[in-house]
Parts: C-alpha cells; sequence; structure tokens
C-alpha cells in the first residue's frame, strides 16, 4: 500500500492560529503532511518566502516535537503550479481551509481547476475551527501595521518576526 500525502498549501503572511488548527486537523488525514508555503509574489507578501517558510517549519517541528502531532511534517515552498509540485512530492490530498461561505465560491473554483489538471489529486475541505473562522492573514497585518497587539491571533515566534515591520502609523 502506497504512503498518502496530504499538502496543505497557502502563503502563510503570516502564520496564524487558524493555520496551526488546519496543520494539525490535517495531519491526521494521511501518512505524511506537506506544508507548501507558495511563493505567491502577486499578493505581495509582507514576509519572503523564506523567512515564512521557516516560520511555519518552526512551528511544525515544536507540533512533531512535543507530540501535538504524530504525522511527519514536511514544509516546503513552491512556486510552480500546486499540481505540478503535488505531482512531483507524490500527493494525492490537497486541504484547503474554509472561514466563512464567501471563501467556499473561490475555492471550488480552485478544486475544480486542479482536478482537471490532475485528476487523481482530491481537494478536501476543512472548516475554520470556531474560535479562528474569523482570523485572516491580511487583518492580522492591518493590526500589526498600526500597532496592535496579534499575540492573541499568531504563535510568539510570528509575533517576534513582525516586530519592527508594522509600527505606530500615526
Amino acid at each position: 500500500m502506497s504512503k498518502r500525502i496530504v499538502i496543505y498549501p497557502g502563503t502563510f503572511d503570516p502564520l496564524t492560529f487558524g493555520h496551526m488548527d488546519i496543520i494539525q486537523r490535517a495531519a491526521t488525514l494521511g501518512d505524511e503532511l506537506i506544508v507548501a508555503v507558495a511563493a505567491n509574489a502577486g499578493k505581495g507578501p509582507l514576509l519572503s518566502v523564506e523567512e515564512r517558510t521557516e516560520l511555519v517549519a518552526a512551528e511544525c517541528r515544536r507540533l512533531n516535537g512535543d507530540g501535538t502531532v504524530m504525522t511527519p511534517i514536511r514544509v516546503l515552498n513552491f512556486s510552480n503550479l500546486l499540481t505540478d509540485f503535488a505531482r512531483a512530492e507524490g500527493a494525492s490530498i490537497i486541504v484547503r481551509g474554509l472561514r466563512a461561505v464567501s471563501d467556499f465560491e473561490i475555492e471550488f473554483q480552485m478544486a475544480s481547476i486542479n482536478k482537471r489538471l490532475h485528476g487523481d489529486l482530491e481537494t478536501v475541505f476543512l472548516m475554520a475551527s470556531e474560535h479562528q473562522h474569523f482570523v485572516a492573514s491580511r487583518f492580522v497585518k492591518e493590526v500589526n501595521r498600526f500597532g496592535g497587539d496579534i499575540s492573541s491571533f499568531v504563535p510568539a515566534s510570528v509575533v517576534r518576526k513582525m516586530k519592527g515591520l508594522g509600527g505606530d502609523e500615526s
């Protein structure tokens, strides 16, 4: 029997507790989880792909290290089509998180395109937990930009990284 590899792709700019919740739950769906950090320069990320990859990797090492997640997690970055990346890594499942009904339409379209490009790749949607459904990276960046406290939205490593990137605009 072949190993079931799950991919959870995203920009993770920045990594939030909502992302961490999906990572923990996605890890239960296969034998290995790849958290795929998209370069996605078109979105104008605040942090470089290398910075985002390292932040995600550090948090995933913690999850594996403290026994929170038993499934091996690899963190890689990519800048090509997700379907090509998935094929190269031998993945059969893409996990996408949904925060609200408004997320579903675009995610459904992306899943349909991915299925057309790679017929053996299934997309699984996980609903954000009730405590995290309102957290979006763009809001975290906005709060940080104006000097607000982001510590209830992101891991401490992200708070430290983002200090100095925001600041009070007044």
